[in-house]
């Protein structure tokens, strides 16, 4: 079992590195593999609602978009990280939100996922609500902890006096390696994936 966990800050070792490396560091101590991905600091481009993914399964601007969406399909859990810039998650993380799980919802159905957020004060439990949305349209198990995914702190070394925080960030990994573990055990005893009903209306018709 693997889980792909996502830095979202222009910072490859910032704030939010400190937070996914505490996670990661508990999921490996349950015996689950974890492969981290920094998206850069670069201009990523939003998307352009051309509808091409929808033909190809692959967005059109082939950047690190496709290459997480690559890296999706074999992995069975997430975690994605941000910093908060007024209360709410970072603009990079979200452009590639939106153009990963809309040309590549598929590699993302049934696994379970959290997200996570780096603040010196305020706005965290905003920022993790807009990332939580992502999971929860696309059927996706949201891994919680003892309390809300954040940690505090300006700088790196900030954080990692934020024991609580750390320990946050530690039971997200322990709780998201018992719930790939027990996805793992109902395969084993034949519990198949539910079948959901596609249905798409407005609010005209």
């Amino acid at each position: 079992m693997k889980v792909l966990l996502v830095n979202g800050s222009s910072r490859e070792n910032g704030c939010t590195a400190v937070a996914l490396g505490e996670v990661a560091r508990a999921l490996r101590e349950e015996g689950i593999e974890t492969e981290t991905v920094f998206i850069g600091n670069a201009p990523i481009s939003d998307c352009l609602a051309c509808g091409s993914c929808r033909k190809t399964g692959k967005c059109v601007l082939n950047d690190i978009v496709n290459e997480l969406a690559e890296k999706a399909d074999a992995c069975d859990g997430f975690v994605f990280g941000s910093p908060v810039y007024y209360a709410h998650p970072s603009g990079r993380i979200l452009t590639v939100m939106d153009r990963l799980f809309y040309s590549g919802g598929r590699h993302f159905k049934f696994k379970p996922a959290a997200a996570i957020v780096s603040a010196r004060r305020a706005g965290t439990t905003a920022s993790m609500d807009v990332m939580n949305k992502y999971f929860g349209i696309s059927s996706m198990p949201i891994v919680s902890s003892t309390y809300w995914n954040a940690v505090h702190g300006k700088e790196p070394d900030e954080v990692r006096e934020d024991q609580e925080g750390l320990m946050t960030m530690r039971n997200i990994g322990k709780n998201m390696a018992w719930i790939l573990k027990c996805i793992e055990a109902g395969k084993g005893n034949g519990i198949s994936l539910p079948e959901n009903e596609k249905i798409y209306t407005n609010f005209v018709r």
